[in-house]
């Protein structure tokens, strides 16, 4: 695993870039060759960013967006100290459950801050990329975005909290739906079970994003951080004991032999054969 105490960012391993201007905070996914795959590093180096944005008093609003072809496509299995390691199993779903814990400290950094953020959307917005987006206060779309969290038909659970989220904006059922069918949905979709606040043409996507923020940038600074606030602790009143499952939860199924059998299935373009173990 990464060192997660560490405050720089090593030259050319850059996942997010932070941009300010006029107001606007623009957090850029920076890895469009691996389709912005996440990663440890990336969760510490958004957390880093989002620490920065807080104390800024010239942000009034956060843009987070990503370059290239999708906005992300889920968990990069490539990048380094991806798999967590310990001397027993108990070890290793305790080690597990402490790092998810930590993803979504770092997670919350963004989604708690004081700012609004919103989220430009396009192309592949799978796994881990879905529950980052579902972490914006709105999210604006691409009509060629696509969603899904496909964690369970790899064996494991949805770890950050994304379905807990899409229970929050669109109703138990639909959580349900998506997050034990692993199923895509378009974006038009999306934008009807009120995941996705706009849609618009993949040409018109940064148009319009920036547009929404400069909006928000031009109101009073006290009144809209208070009225994200309230209707947040509004909305999460029962997220925090929910995520502490969802991080056990992760752990026990990133530790088990289905989960090893989902990632092998997937590396050789079969179907898994799953026994609960």
């Amino acid at each position: 695993m990464i060192d997660t105490i560490g405050t720089e960012v090593a030259e050319g391993e850059e996942r997010v870039r932070l941009e300010t201007a006029d107001g606007i905070a623009v957090l850029t996914l920076c890895r469009p060759d691996r389709l912005n795959g996440w990663s440890w590093e990336s969760t510490r180096q958004l957390g880093l960013l989002a620490d920065r944005i807080r104390f800024d008093p010239d942000v009034r609003v956060v843009l987070l967006r990503a370059e290239g072809r999708a906005f992300c496509a889920g968990i990069d299995v490539t990048a380094p100290g991806g798999a967590i390691t310990g001397t027993t199993a108990a070890e290793r779903t305790r080690n597990y459950y402490e790092g998810i814990r930590w993803v979504h400290e770092r997670f919350a950094v963004l989604s708690r801050l004081p700012q609004p953020v919103v989220a430009a959307v396009q192309g592949y917005c799978l796994g881990f990329g879905f529950e980052l987006a579902l972490m914006a206060d709105f999210r604006v779309a691409a009509e060629d975005a696509v969603f899904a969290l496909p964690e369970a038909q790899l064996g494991v659970a949805v770890d950050a909290g994304g379905d807990l989220r899409i229970a929050r904006e669109a109703g138990a059922g639909w959580a349900k739906f998506l997050a034990l069918t692993g199923r895509r949905i378009d974006a038009a979709t999306a934008h009807r079970l009120n995941l996705v606040q706009l849609l618009v043409p993949p040409e018109e996507l940064e148009g319009s994003a920036r547009a929404v923020a400069a909006e928000i940038a031009a109101n009073a600074p006290l009144a809209v951080q208070g009225i994200k606030r309230a209707i947040d602790t509004y909305a999460d009143a029962a997220l925090a004991p929910a995520l502490d499952r969802v991080a056990m939860t992760a752990a026990l199924t990133l530790t088990s032999e289905d989960c090893r059998e989902g990632y092998t299935a997937k590396a050789a373009r079969r179907p898994p054969h799953f026994t609960g173990g």
